[in-house]
Formats: structure tokens, C-alpha cells, sequence
């Protein structure tokens, strides 16, 4: 088989970029038959049968192990779930104090399971800054986060406050003004991640078909061009790929998340920008924009998405000009002394956006499938508390990861909240993100009056409201 292109610097660094397994072929008998070779079906794989070793368990891949957003992210492994402030809001204290105990000890489950199977993929503990630094609002919108987080019972060992000397002592952003600092969060090399997996639930006995996309599923069985998978249980594991797998695709949005990585950048450069401990870092604006330094020293960077009319994914990841354009200036925003610096890499990936923006890890006992998604764009540490999750749930057993609010065990797909249909979708998601974009242009122009300031901030809370 030719080799193919890398579809990101983490893949081209990983060994073998290509498929490597064999296509499934024939009829075969599962107890557990798992869609998706990322990160979600890799973790429930490798849960599953640490827990019961006898069950037959396979997975079919479309394509490769890793080659959705599981090989393209931005590499961090957050101890936390997207919304958790608002899911865990209305809880007792003490069911509210360990649910974020469980979040928070995600870097360090991953961290077990990396050193039991013998994964070496860059992991670093360093924590993770959330900036500000283009505009004063972004302080201010900092500190009201960092309020409601205390009023949740969470202390500054969680999150901490650093005045602009602090941040400067980790990180040194043009024009800083401060930061959140919370230790909850690990940077490592996802592909690699993502292929020790794949290798690890295969010595445990997982079996792993490449190239062996799902051309119809329903309750116990799944077929192939070239085969079919009969199964007791059904794991629909695709994230931002549930388009391919109707009816999955009312209640998972694709969204496209961009990223570039410049060349190796010189010791002294790292020493005028800092993170020299693996931190992550994020620019507080609505609009995403993150990265974290490289085990190999390149500053990664990802910074805004898109999404496609009728929830289309994107096929090709070859950034043009404009794209990489727009990442090099708000990176050069930040970084005056990285304006032009060499961008070796960009690619970007599919992710999966739930309605209300809420994850879930749901099991339905009638049908006999178990799903997990809508991380929207922080799955890396969520995939792998889904997969605890699911094992536990479809095991039958109870435990502190299946009595958590976003857990829907015994519910039907159907209970899941769906996207509103076309051509709703596409122009909430325009009307929302131009808002994001017009207060981006407003709030970072020193010179703009302080009455469009504030029309373009009460426009941008507005539609986030209206996310939600």
C-alpha cells in the first residue's frame, strides 16, 4: 500500500503513519463490538477487559488507529468535562467535592496506565494557564470565572490567580495581564498516545481491523464492505464523526478545530517565552485559541474552527493561506518575536459538539449500546473517563464514575437533545461565532469607544446564552 501523507505533526512523528492491521473479513462473534479506533473505543477496550478478561471484544477502524481527532489535537489532558461548573452547580457539596475530585484525577489515571503498558508519550504534568493578555476584558471575564469556581467549594490549590509578574515567572505574553494557573492539567504527543493504546487493549486480546469503515449498524451487528461483526453490545465511539453513522449525526455536531506547530525554535527564544515544564496555555477570548511547547521544542497552536452546512466534515486538512495566515497573526499577536518564525505543520480534525454543548456517557439497556461524546474539542482526558464509565456501566457495575450528572444510564439514544435541522444549525452557528469574531476585533482595538466596546461584549454574552 503507498504511504501516505501525515495528517499532522503528531502522526508524521509517530511510527508507522499508514495502516498497519488487517481489514476485517468474513463473519464474526463478539460480546463487544466497538466503532472507531480513537480514543474512546481504545480506552473502553482496555477498561473492558481489565475487568473481564474472557470478553471478545473487536474494534473496526475506517481507516487507522488515531486518524480522527485523536492524532490531531492540541495535546492536552485536562482534568476536567466541558460545562462541569454548570452540571455540577446544583449538587450536594460532598456529591459536588468528588465529582471534581474524579475530574481532577484524570492526568493522573492516564499517568498509571502509562506507565503500566509501557507508553512513552511525552506526558508532562505541568498545569495549564488561561491568560489574558489583548484586552482588559479579558481579565475581567477571568476573575468572574475564577469567582464562580470558589463559590463551587474550589480552593486555590484548583485554580489560582497570578498577577502579570507571576504568569511572566511560567509564561511571558505581550501584554499580559493576567492568569488563572490550575495544576489539573498534563500536555503530551497524542498520536503516540493513541498508537500505545491501540497496542496495549491488542496484547490484552482486543482484536483491531483497519480499513474497515461501518457501512450499516443497528442493535447487535455491523457490517463492512467485506464483512460483519455480530455483538451482544454495540459502542458507537466516533465523536465527530457521527454524521457517518445515522441517526448519531441529530445529536453530534461536526465542528473543525485548526492547529499549526513551528519549526524547533532555539533555546533562547524558549527562554524570552517560558513553559518550560509542559504547561498549557489558553488566551481567554470566546473564540478558542490555545497551545503548549513540544517535547521536540516547537510552539503548538490551534485557534478557531468552522463548521459545514447540513454538518458536512471536512475531508482535507491541507490548510490554504488564509487559514495558516489567521493563526500566525493572532500567534504573532502574542508572540511579537515569533511573527515570522517558520510554521513547519497545520492540519486540523473533526470534533464532536453535543446540544447545550454538554458531554454525555450513555447507556442504552434495550438496544445494548453504549456511547460517549460531545467533548467539544477536550476530549483527551474526557475519552478517557468515558471509557472508565462505559466499562463500569455495561459491566453492571455501580460506582462513583456512573452516579455523575452527565452519566444517562438506562436511557434511550432518543433521550439525548438533538440539533436543530438545517438551515437552523448553520446560521445559529454564523450568527454566534460572528458575534465572537466582531467583539475579538472590537475589544483588541485600543482605539475603540468605550460604548462599542460594550455593545460588542453584551452581544457576544447574549449569544452565548443562547448556546446554551
Amino acid at each position: 500500500m503507498p504511504a501516505r501523507p501525515p495528517i499532522s505533526l503528531w502522526m508524521e512523528q509517530a511510527d508507522p503513519p499508514a495502516p498497519t492491521r488487517a481489514a476485517l473479513a468474513g463473519s464474526l462473534e463478539v460480546d463487544v463490538a466497538i466503532i472507531g479506533a480513537g480514543y474512546t473505543g481504545l480506552w473502553t477496550a482496555y477498561y473492558l477487559k481489565r475487568q473481564a478478561p474472557t470478553l471478545r471484544i473487536a474494534l473496526l477502524e475506517a481507516e487507522y488507529a488515531g486518524f480522527g481527532a485523536s492524532g490531531r489535537n492540541g495535546g492536552w489532558l485536562l482534568g476536567g468535562l466541558l460545562g462541569e461548573e454548570r452540571l455540577l452547580g446544583d449538587l450536594p457539596t460532598e456529591r459536588r467535592h468528588a465529582a471534581f475530585e474524579l475530574l481532577h484525577g484524570i492526568p493522573d489515571e492516564v499517568a498509571t496506565v502509562l506507565q503500566r503498558e509501557g507508553i512513552a508519550c511525552d506526558y508532562r504534568k505541568g498545569g495549564v494557564l488561561h491568560c489574558a493578555a489583548r484586552y482588559p476584558e479579558q481579565a475581567g471575564r477571568l476573575r468572574t470565572w475564577l469567582d464562580a469556581l470558589l463559590r463551587l467549594g474550589l480552593g486555590e490549590a484548583d485554580y489560582r490567580w497570578l498577577t502579570p509578574a507571576e504568569l511572566n515567572r511560567q509564561l511571558r505574553l505581550n501584554g499580559a495581564l493576567g492568569a488563572i494557573y490550575s495544576p489539573h492539567c498534563a500536555t503530551l504527543q497524542p498520536a503516540r498516545l493513541v498508537r500505545g493504546l491501540a497496542l496495549a487493549v491488542e496484547r490484552l486480546g482486543v482484536r483491531l481491523f483497519e480499513q474497515s469503515r461501518v457501512s450499516h449498524w443497528q442493535p447487535g451487528l455491523l457490517r463492512t464492505a467485506q464483512g460483519e461483526l455480530q455483538a451482544d453490545w454495540i459502542v458507537p465511539a466516533v465523536e465527530g464523526y457521527a454524521a457517518e453513522l445515522p441517526p448519531l449525526g441529530r445529536y453530534q455536531l461536526p465542528v473543525q478545530s485548526l492547529m499549526v506547530a513551528t519549526a524547533p525554535l532555539p533555546r533562547a527564544l524558549w527562554q524570552e517565552i517560558g513553559l518550560d515544564r509542559g504547561q498549557a496555555f489558553a488566551e481567554f477570548s470566546r473564540q478558542v485559541t490555545y497551545g503548549q511547547r513540544s517535547a521536540d521544542d516547537r510552539l503548538v497552536f490551534g485557534a478557531r474552527g468552522g463548521y459545514r452546512f447540513g454538518g458536512r466534515l471536512r475531508q482535507d486538512f491541507a490548510l490554504d493561506d488564509g487559514e495558516i495566515g489567521l493563526r500566525r497573526e493572532l500567534l504573532g499577536e502574542l508572540f511579537p518575536q515569533l511573527r515570522n518564525v517558520e510554521i513547519s505543520h497545520a492540519w486540523g480534525g473533526n470534533l464532536g459538539m453535543a446540544r447545550r454543548f454538554q458531554p454525555h456517557m450513555l447507556l442504552d439497556r434495550q438496544s445494548r449500546i453504549a456511547l460517549a461524546g460531545g467533548y467539544g474539542g477536550e476530549g483527551v482526558g474526557a475519552s478517557n473517563l468515558a471509557g472508565r464509565t462505559l466499562a463500569d456501566l455495561m459491566l453492571g457495575r455501580a460506582s462513583p464514575l456512573t452516579e455523575q450528572p452527565w452519566v444517562l444510564a438506562g436511557r434511550p439514544l432518543t433521550s439525548l437533545r438533538a440539533w436543530e435541522p438545517e438551515p437552523w444549525r448553520w446560521l445559529g452557528y454564523n450568527a454566534i461565532a460572528n458575534s465572537f469574531r466582531h467583539e475579538d476585533r472590537v475589544l483588541a482595538n485600543p482605539r475603540s469607544p468605550a460604548w462599542r466596546r460594550t455593545l460588542a461584549a453584551r452581544l457576544a454574552d447574549f449569544m452565548e446564552r443562547l448556546m446554551g
